[in-house]
C-alpha cells in the first residue's frame, strides 16, 4: 500500500528515528556521529527548524524536531542526502546508508515532549555504555550544563519544569532519573498510543475536501480545472492526476469510485496507483511542496 504522507504545519513536533540500512553502524566512530551533529546544525541554521533533544548511537539516531515553514521531509532530505554522500566517499562504497524511511512520530508540548526527552537521553543507558547520561553525542549535556551550543533549543523543555534556572535544572535532573541512578524505563506503548491519538487529532484538523485538493493541483501545475478530467496524456496531467489520487486517500474519505467520476480514470487505475509505493516514492517532492506553498 502507498505511504501516508506527513502533514506538515508550522509548529509540528516530531520525534525522528534514522537507521542504518540492515541495521548497520552507520555512526560507528565518533569523527562520523561529530559529521551528522555538524550536518543538524547546519540545516538548522538553512531551515530554522527547533531542536529539543537528540542522541546519535552507533547504528540509529533520535531527535525531537519542532519544524517551522519548511516540512520535516525537506529538512531531511538534505541531511540524509549529505551524510550519505560523505560516508559513501569515505567508505569508498556505494548505495543506501539509511533505511529507505525515517521514521517521524508527532507529539504535542506537554509531558509527553518530556517523556520524550528522556526517553532519548536514556538510549545510552539503555545500551549498557559506560557513560551512561553523560555520552557526548547526546544532548543531555546542554541541559545540565545549560548550553544549547547552537543546535539545542532547551529553553522550552526546561521552562516546563519551573521559572528559575536553579529549579528547572533540579527537577530535570530528578526527571532524568540521576540522582536515583536508577533510570526507569519509560512506558512506550503508553507513549505511543498517545502519539497516535494526537495524529489523529491533528489530521483531522487538517483535512481537505477532494475539490480542495484538486483545486490546489490545478493551480500547482498551472492548468484548468476542467482539464483534470480530459482523457489527454500529456506528462503534466499524468502528473496532477496521480498527485490527487495519492493526497486524497491521504487528506479524504473519498472511494476510488469518486476519484474514478472526478478524474475520467477507471477504479483499476486507481487502486494501481495507490498500491505502487514507488508512485508515492517518485513524487514525494511535489507532494510535500504542493501542500506547503499551496495548501497548508
Amino acid at each position: 500500500m502507498a505511504r501516508k504522507l506527513r502533514i506538515h504545519y508550522v509548529g509540528a513536533i516530531y520525534h525522528v528515528i534514522c537507521r542504518g540500512n540492515n541495521r548497520e553502524f552507520i555512526f560507528e566512530k565518533n569523527y562520523e556521529k561529530e559529521k551528522y551533529v555538524e550536518l543538524l546544525i547546519r540545516y538548522k541554521k538553512r531551515y530554522h527548524f527547533k531542536i529539543y533533544a537528540y542522541c546519535i548511537m552507533g547504528n540509529h539516531a533520535h531527535m525531537l524536531i519542532e519544524v517551522g515553514e519548511t516540512p520535516l521531509s525537506k529538512i531531511m532530505q538534505g541531511i540524509q542526502q549529505v551524510y550519505t554522500y560523505y560516508y559513501n566517499k569515505k567508505s569508498n562504497r556505494s548505495g543506501h546508508v539509511f533505511e529507505q524511511r525515517y521514521k517521524a512520530t508527532p507529539c504535542n508540548k506537554d509531558n509527553y515532549l518530556l517523556s520524550l526527552i528522556r526517553y532519548i537521553h536514556q538510549n545510552p543507558v539503555r545500551a549498557g555504555m559506560t557513560e551512561g547520561l553523560k555520552y557526548p553525542y547526546s544532548s543531555h549535556i546542554n541541559y545540565i550544563s545549560d548550553n544549547a551550543d547552537g543546535l539545542v533549543d532547551i529553553g522550552f523543555p526546561l521552562g516546563l519544569f519551573g521559572s528559575s534556572l536553579k529549579h528547572q535544572l533540579e527537577e530535570y535532573n530528578d526527571f532524568m532519573g540521576e540522582k536515583e541512578n536508577a533510570i526507569k524505563e519509560p512506558d512506550i506503548e503508553e507513549l505511543m498510543d498517545e502519539t497516535m491519538k494526537y495524529q489523529e487529532k491533528e489530521e483531522k484538523a487538517h483535512k481537505y475536501s477532494l475539490d480542495d485538493i484538486i483545486k490546489a493541483v490545478c493551480y500547482y501545475y498551472n492548468i484548468k480545472r476542467e482539464e483534470i478530467s480530459i482523457k489527454v496524456r500529456t506528462k503534466q496531467l499524468v502528473n496532477a492526476r496521480k498527485i490527487v489520487i495519492l493526497l486524497a486517500k491521504k487528506y479524504t474519505d473519498v472511494s476510488n469510485k469518486e476519484l474514478s467520476e472526478a478524474l475520467n480514470l477507471s477504479q483499476p487505475t486507481i487502486s494501481n496507483i495507490i498500491a505502487d509505493e514507488v508512485v508515492e516514492e517518485k513524487y514525494k517532492k511535489e507532494m510535500d511542496s504542493l501542500l506547503y506553498r499551496v495548501m497548508r
